[in-house]
C-alpha cells in the first residue's frame, strides 16, 4: 500500500490522492471497474480502490472477509451534494472527518487546508451525493440466515416472558445477509427477538420475547457491532377482538379468556417489576431477579433513576417499550397499557394506525411502520391504502420510521419499500428522514447517528443519486469513519457470470 503524504493544499485535488506528493496512484480493487458508474462519476473508481486498500480488506466473499479497521487518516470529500437531513442540502459542498467523527461540513464551493503533517485522503466527489447511513429499525439480521432452514434461526423465544434475552448476544457477525444489506446503504439496524404469541393453555406464550438491540452492520464480534445492547423491551400485545376467520378453531369465549389471562400476566409482571425496583432502591440486600433487572430501562426514571441509564447512555433516560401491534384494538390496548404502567410506547407494525391518530399523537408514541409490501387489510380498502399511511402519520405529527416487513434475506429492499410511499405522495425528504434521523431518535442515538453534522459519527454513504431510487448506486460507505467494503456474495456472483459471457464472446467490456 502506498504511503499518503501530508496535505496542506487549499485547492481541490483530482479524485483521490493515494501516493507521495499527492499524485494519482490508484490501488487495484474489483470495485474500481463497476459497469454501472455514470460518466460523471468515474473518479470514484480511484476513491474506492485507494480507500479500500487503506482499510487492508480482502476481496473474498464478505462473510469470510476482514472487517474494517479504525480510521487512521483524515478524510476530505469535496464537490459533493451533501444531504444533511437535519438541515439544508448543500450543493458543491465538502465534508471532513477524522477519528470516526465529522469535524467540518463546508458550504458550497469552499475548500480547506490542513495542518502540516496531517495525513489526508482527499476525494473529489463531483456529481455524487453524500447521505447519512440508512437505518433499518426492525430486523432479524444476524439472527437468521435461510428462512426455510430452521437450524439457521436464532431469534424466536418459546416461553411466556424472557425479558432477560438481548438480541445482540445471538448475532452472527459473519452472516452473508449483513454485507448484502449493507451494500444498499443500510449501515445500522435495530435487531428484535421474536416469539409466536399463543394464548391457549394454562400459560400464554410469547408475550415478551426479550429486548431489542441496535447494531452497526460491520464488526469482528457482537461487541464490535453493538451500539445499544439494550434498546428497549419487546412486547407482543394480544388482540382483544375475537378472530372469526375460517382457520380459527377457538370459540370467541375461549379467545376472550386467553386475552384476559395474557393481560393479567402482563399487568402483574410490570407491577411486580416496579415494586421490585422500588424495594431495591431502599434495600440493596433484596435478592436479584434477572427478569426484573432486565426491564429497569423501560420503567419510569423516577422509579429507578440511578440504575436507569438507557442501555448504557451517559444520561438517564427511559427506554421505549416496543409493542408489536397492527390491529386497531391492539394499538389502542397497547397505548392504554403503556399509560397504566407509565411506559414509553413505540408501536411496531401500525397497520391500523390511521384509525387512532389522535390517541397516538396525545400519548407521544412513535410508530415503526410495516406497510409497503403488504396487501390492504380489508376487502373494501383502496389498493393504495397502506402506501398512504406515512402521509397520514406525517400530517398528525407522529414520528414514524419504516421497516421492510419482508424476509430478512430481503432487508436490502427497505429503501425501495419506502420509495413506494414516495410514488404515492410522500415527500422525498420526509421519506429519507424516516430511514435516518427518525429511527435514530426512536432509539435515542440521534446525538451520534441519523444526520450529517459536525461532532456526529462519520456514518455515511456516497451515491450516484437518491439511495431510494433503484437506479442509484452506493459507491462507498463509511461506518464510524471506517471504509466499508461493499463487496458481498451477490456482487461476486454477478462478476462470476459476467465472466462466463465474456468467455462466450457475448460481452466484450472489461467489467
Amino acid at each position: 500500500m502506498n504511503t499518503l503524504a501530508p496535505s496542506s493544499s487549499t485547492t481541490p485535488s483530482p479524485a483521490l490522492q493515494c501516493g507521495v506528493d499527492r499524485t494519482d496512484a490508484p490501488c487495484a480493487h474489483p470495485r474500481t471497474t463497476n459497469p454501472r458508474l455514470k460518466p460523471g462519476a468515474r473518479k470514484i473508481g480511484a476513491l474506492i480502490a485507494s480507500t479500500i486498500a487503506l482499510a487492508s480488506m480482502t476481496t473474498h466473499a464478505q462473510d469470510l472477509g476482514h472487517k474494517a479497521p479504525s480510521q487512521t487518516h483524515t478524510i476530505y470529500i469535496n464537490h459533493a451534494t451533501i444531504h444533511t437531513v437535519s438541515g439544508d442540502t448543500i450543493d458543491d459542498g465538502g465534508i471532513i472527518f477524522a477519528n470516526g467523527r465529522i469535524t467540518s461540513i463546508l458550504p458550497s464551493g469552499m475548500v480547506t487546508g490542513f495542518a502540516p503533517g496531517t495525513k489526508v485522503i482527499e476525494i473529489d466527489a463531483t456529481g455524487l451525493h453524500i447521505y447519512p447511513g440508512l437505518i433499518s429499525p426492525y430486523s432479524q439480521l444476524g439472527l437468521t440466515e435461510i428462512n426455510a432452514v430452521r437450524a439457521t434461526h436464532d431469534m424466536s423465544e418459546t416461553q411466556a416472558m424472557t425479558p432477560e434475552v438481548r438480541a445482540t448476544t445471538a448475532i452472527n457477525p459473519d452472516s452473508t445477509l449483513i454485507p448484502v444489506t449493507r451494500s444498499n446503504g443500510i449501515l445500522l439496524a435495530g435487531i428484535f427477538p421474536t416469539a409466536r404469541l399463543n394464548l391457549t393453555g394454562d400459560e400464554p406464550k410469547g408475550l415478551i420475547p426479550g429486548r431489542a438491540s441496535v447494531i452497526r452492520l460491520d464488526g469482528w464480534t457482537t461487541e464490535d457491532m453493538t451500539i445499544l445492547p439494550d434498546a428497549g423491551l419487546v412486547v407482543n400485545f394480544p388482540l382483544s377482538r375475537p378472530v372469526r376467520a375460517w382457520w380459527m378453531d377457538e370459540t370467541k369465549e375461549d379467545q376472550a379468556a386467553g386475552y384476559n389471562k395474557a393481560i393479567a400476566v402482563l399487568d402483574t409482571f410490570f407491577a411486580n417489576a416496579a415494586a421490585y425496583h422500588a424495594a431495591r432502591a431502599e434495600a440493596n440486600t433484596l435478592p436479584i431477579d434477572l427478569r426484573y433487572e432486565a426491564v429497569a430501562g423501560v420503567l419510569p426514571t423516577q422509579v429507578d433513576g440511578l440504575a436507569n441509564q438507557g442501555g448504557g447512555l451517559s444520561s438517564p433516560r427511559q427506554l421505549p417499550t416496543f409493542f408489536r401491534a397492527n390491529d386497531y384494538y391492539q394499538i389502542v390496548g397497547s397505548l392504554s397499557f403503556a399509560a397504566t404502567h407509565n411506559l414509553k410506547p413505540v408501536i411496531v407494525g401500525g397497520r391500523d394506525a390511521h384509525l387512532c391518530l389522535d390517541l397516538l399523537a396525545s400519548t407521544g408514541a412513535g410508530v415503526i411502520l410495516e406497510t409497503s409490501f403488504r396487501m390492504p387489510k380489508r376487502d373494501d380498502s383502496p389498493y393504495d391504502d397502506l402506501y398512504k399511511r406515512p402521509q397520514q402519520l406525517q400530517a398528525a405529527g407522529i414520528p414514524y420510521a419504516f421497516m421492510a416487513g419482508d424476509d430478512t434475506a430481503h432487508e436490502r429492499n427497505l429503501p425501495y419499500a419506502v420509495a413506494i410511499a414516495i410514488a404515492h405522495g410522500l415527500a422525498p425528504d420526509e421519506a429519507l428522514r424516516a430511514l435516518t434521523l427518525t429511527p435514530a431518535e426512536l432509539f435515542g442515538i440521534e446525538a451520534d447517528y441519523g444526520s450529517l453534522e459536525p461532532g456526529k459519527s462519520a456514518t455515511l454513504i456516497i451515491t450516484t443519486g437518491n439511495p431510494l431510487d433503484v437506479l442509484s448506486n452506493i459507491e462507498l460507505a463509511f461506518l464510524d469513519g471506517r471504509a466499508i467494503d461493499l463487496e458481498n456474495k451477490q456482487t461476486k456472483l454477478a462478476e462470476k457470470y459476467r465472466e462466463k459471457y465474456r468467455q462466450l464472446g457475448l460481452i466484450q467490456d472489461n467489467n
